[in-house]
């Protein structure tokens, strides 16, 4: 009998393997997805990373920076919020925006904004000049979730998404776990100002990177034909990345409020951002002026909960796949995965019990895990209910909504502290935040499927 020989060679440039059978010899050829997918979200991570940095260096810099400007807990509390409110009041317009110009556009005249926006906070000395500059950080970084929500829902297949989201959300807490003790150790070092100019020059070195390498699956001429046919038939949105050039009425605004889905959105989305506040803004304080720590023990303590949050956001993501392929419904596999987030965040209350840093650590690290599962999830929600030709501004209402959260979460946290002398009621105010996102995804958001607008 004479032997068989298979030849498989590659031909990279189209992404194929070619085989020929010396038999036969015939040639077959089969085509082997591309995995540029990846490569585009590896570009959101690491924008997310520099987005968090530059949202939370304050936090690590606000104990100096009280006592060097005379800051007292309300005032603190309310330079935290000055980010989170023209955050949040922007969010709708760069939604629309995003509709219109696409993301690769968006996210560079982003990130260039914010970057800069950081640097000016270094050359600063007054609060008004905090505040202006706090501001613009906010006004700038407000594209950033619709434009990661609309680039996955165009990359990714549904039974990827929630990975994919779990793995760009895990980035904040990346950058906020690892970095916080390098933040904390450029603090001692150079003094509060530099950690602001180092922050905002490394976003300008991400604004390029992206700028030159994102590009919409339409756009894009090194996915081949496999892995678009596959993200297609997967569900991924791959028109929706592309710019439209429409124009969104106050019409349609007012229709997506409506939505019973949505507004179950948008209040659970409040709650995860009220709980992420707290930690991006108020823990390093907690933990240096609430339980005596020193700066550095401060933030290698601070670190140990964002780290944790990283196994929440991809074991929430990984979780609600699983479940997806599993064939559970997508109410099942989206819902499970956010309300035991939120069950788990309440455990925050347990750090007011507790003697020991490490007792407090451990509370506080239950917690952020259960927010970062329910964050990572809810990503993937908005992408299986908002209308197809509505990611970027569905997208936008519910971090509006969300970041109200954001805004809120530092001031109220700052006056409790304030008028209480302690953190205790604090956390009080955060679980009970926690249990209202329970009821928000149990009672008000009900079924998930996707929302189809009357068109009258």
């Amino acid at each position: 009998m004479p032997e068989i020989y298979i030849l498989i060679y590659p031909n990279i440039d189209k992404g194929e393997f070619v085989m020929q059978n010396n038999l036969k010899s015939a040639t077959l050829t089969a085509v082997r997805p591309t995995k540029v997918r990846w490569f585009m979200l590896s570009l959101i991570m690491m924008i997310m990373v520099i987005n968090y940095l530059d949202r939370g260096n304050l936090a690590v810099a606000a104990p100096v920076m009280q006592k060097e400007l005379g800051l007292d807990p309300a005032t603190m509390g309310i330079l935290f919020s000055a980010f989170a409110w023209s955050y949040a009041f922007c969010i709708p317009f760069a939604g629309a925006l995003l509709d219109k110009i696409g993301p690769r556009l968006m996210f560079t005249i982003g990130i260039v904004g914010w970057s800069v926006a950081t640097v000016a906070i270094g050359f600063t000395n007054t609060l008004t000049a905090l505040l202006g500059a706090r501001t613009m950080v906010g006004i700038f970084e407000a594209p950033t979730i619709p434009t990661n929500v609309r680039c996955v829902a165009a990359w990714f297949p549904d039974r990827e998404r929630a990975l994919a989201v779990g793995m760009y959300t895990s980035m904040q807490y990346v950058a906020l776990g690892f970095l916080t003790p390098v933040l904390a150790w450029i603090l001692v070092t150079y003094g509060w100002k530099m950690i602001f100019f180092i922050t905002g020059a490394l976003g300008l070195v991400v604004a390029i990177i992206w700028h030159l390498n994102y590009r919409d699956p339409k756009d894009c001429h090194i996915i081949n034909k496999a892995e678009m046919d596959y993200i297609k038939e997967g569900g991924a949105l791959v028109n929706s990345g592309v710019a439209t050039g429409n124009v969104v009425s106050w019409k349609t605004v007012g229709k997506l409020f409506r939505q019973r889905k949505l507004v179950g959105m948008f209040i659970g989305h409040f709650s995860i951002m009220t709980i992420l506040f707290f930690f991006m803004t108020w823990f390093p304080t907690y933990l240096i002026n609430g339980k005596g720590l020193t700066i550095l023990k401060g933030g290698y303590y601070a670190m140990i909960p964002f780290l944790v949050a990283i196994c929440g956001a991809l074991l929430g993501g990984k979780w609600s796949d699983w479940m997806t392929d599993k064939g559970y419904s997508k109410t099942v596999s989206r819902k499970v995965p956010i309300i035991t987030g939120f069950l788990l965040a309440t455990v925050i209350l347990g750090a007011n019990y507790m003697d020991s840093i490490h007792g407090v650590i451990i509370c506080m690290a239950i917690a952020f895990f259960g927010q970062a599962m329910a964050s990572t999830v809810t990503g993937a929600l908005l992408s299986d209910i908002a209308p197809k030709d509505l990611l970027g501004l569905s997208g936008g209402l519910l971090n509006f909504i969300a970041n109200i959260g954001s805004a809120t979460s530092p001031m109220v946290v700052g006056f409790i502290v304030q008028g209480t002398g302690g953190f205790n009621m604090a956390l009080v105010y955060v679980s009970c935040v926690s249990i209202m996102g329970i009821l928000a995804y149990t009672l008000v958001l009900t079924k998930v499927e996707r929302i189809v607008l009357d068109e009258d």
